[in-house]
């Protein structure tokens, strides 16, 4: 390249590149500049002027105590306009908070920000019978989609069995007042005898079941969000029923589903066999019974072992027992090995 610069002045690039057999393009990359190349001082940013309509500081310190406050933290800003619009009141624009929520680093889901209540975990125990009930509603299908009828269900804990119950058009506070009601009066409750238990269902959690349950001095509690282990005794009821050869996909009418019914919970609580309560009925344990029961059992094996004891390997054989504890979620107090 040197060469090629030394001859350019005389006979000029193409030229010199042509006798050398250089590409022009080649020289005038590796030529070297002809000086240092200054980068030029940046500019300075022209300072825009405050528009007129822009809020002062103390506006802008008001709107983030509204979009901070605990009334509006998990609201999106349009929602937050709209509510104060509601009201009356117009701080700024949704863009304007959009802009100041930026600014603090907080424009993410807003909706995290919400704390919600810790649910406490409940914890019931029962050792006898009408202490401790659950309930619920399960849906029944009707005769064409979309169209249900509601069963609703009072559970004893303790003896499984099914101390009320209810088919009705539609799910309702006041049809669930008067279903505990008089369940309460048939089983013959006394104040502060009984806890009823459920999940956070909208009839659950109603005032007028509330009000009933005060005045009948009542224990009510509730299963935490999204627990299905919190009311494990109505949902093992409700699959008992709902795997029955004779349950129908569909019910043609609320009769239809009312006659099921009142066949399906004598048997349940009289003639099923239930394995969480020694394969006694629910009626056995729930009307006192299961100890005769028991020993009735035993006389029957002691009549079998006595007439061939070789049948009978390790020892004598004794019947299941019914236990003697049931808990939702085991208190820290119980003994019992079994539920």
């Amino acid at each position: 390249m040197d060469a090629v610069s030394q001859l350019a002045p005389t006979v000029g690039v193409e030229s010199a590149c042509d006798v050398l057999g250089v590409a022009r393009a080649s020289f005038y990359r590796q030529r070297p500049l002809p000086g240092p190349m200054l980068a030029a001082p940046p500019l300075p940013l022209p300072v825009r002027p405050t528009p007129a309509r822009a809020l002062s500081a103390g506006e802008r310190q008001a709107v983030r105590d509204v979009l901070n406050s605990e009334r509006f933290q998990d609201c999106a800003p349009a929602a937050i306009q709209a509510t104060l619009l509601d009201e009356g009141q117009y701080l700024c624009s949704t863009r304007t908070m959009y802009r100041l929520l930026e600014e603090d680093g907080a424009t993410r889901e807003r909706r995290d920000q919400l704390t919600h209540p810790a649910y406490q975990k409940p914890e019931l125990l029962a050792t006898a019978p009408n202490q401790l009930w659950s309930w619920d509603i399960t849906k029944l299908r009707g005769p064409v989609k979309w169209t249900y009828f509601y069963l609703y269900v009072i559970l004893d804990v303790f003896s499984r069995y099914v101390v009320g119950w209810m088919v009705a058009p539609r799910e309702g506070a006041e049809l669930a007042r008067k279903l505990i009601e008089e369940t309460c009066e048939k089983q013959n409750i006394q104040p502060d005898q009984l806890s009823l238990h459920a999940d956070r269902g909208s009839a659950m959690r109603s005032k007028p079941v509330a009000l009933l349950l005060a005045d009948l001095s009542v224990t009510k509690t509730h299963s935490r969000p999204y627990t299905s282990n919190d009311n494990p005794f109505s949902e093992s009821q409700f699959r008992t029923m709902k795997y029955r050869p004779e349950f129908p996909d569909r019910f043609g009418c609320i009769q239809d589903s009312r006659a099921f019914c009142q066949k399906f919970f004598p048997w349940y609580n009289d003639d099923h066999r239930h394995s969480g309560i020694g394969m006694m009925t629910p009626a056995m344990v729930h009307y006192g019974l299961a100890a005769a029961v028991r020993e009735n059992r035993q006389r029957a094996l002691n009549v079998a072992y006595s007439a061939h004891p070789d049948r009978f390997v390790r020892q004598p054989p004794t019947p299941l027992n019914h236990p003697k504890e049931v808990w939702i979620n085991k208190p820290q107090n119980s003994h019992a090995d079994t539920h």
